[in-house]
């Protein structure tokens, strides 16, 4: 059964705390380095979404509620 993953975030409202960063075990996110939102801080970003499980560590442990992961079985 495949399953296809989408993480999406809410640029405005990241700080840049790197709490996602530091939790994928597929180490595919990271703070944007040219990116800055509204507020001055560089955003999280994916970098490879193939790559990304689905486990939602990075949505969980993210203090403003900024990240958003879906899951479609194909």
């Amino acid at each position: 059964m495949a399953m296809k993953t989408k993480v999406t975030f809410r640029t405005d409202r990241c700080k840049g705390c790197g709490l996602c960063v530091s939790v994928c075990p597929k180490q595919i996110l990271r703070l944007s380095p040219e990116t800055l939102n509204s507020k001055g801080y560089h955003p999280a970003e994916i970098i490879d979404q193939e790559k990304c499980i689905a486990c939602a560590f990075c949505a969980t442990i993210c203090p403003d509620v900024c990240i958003k992961v879906e899951k479609e079985v194909l």
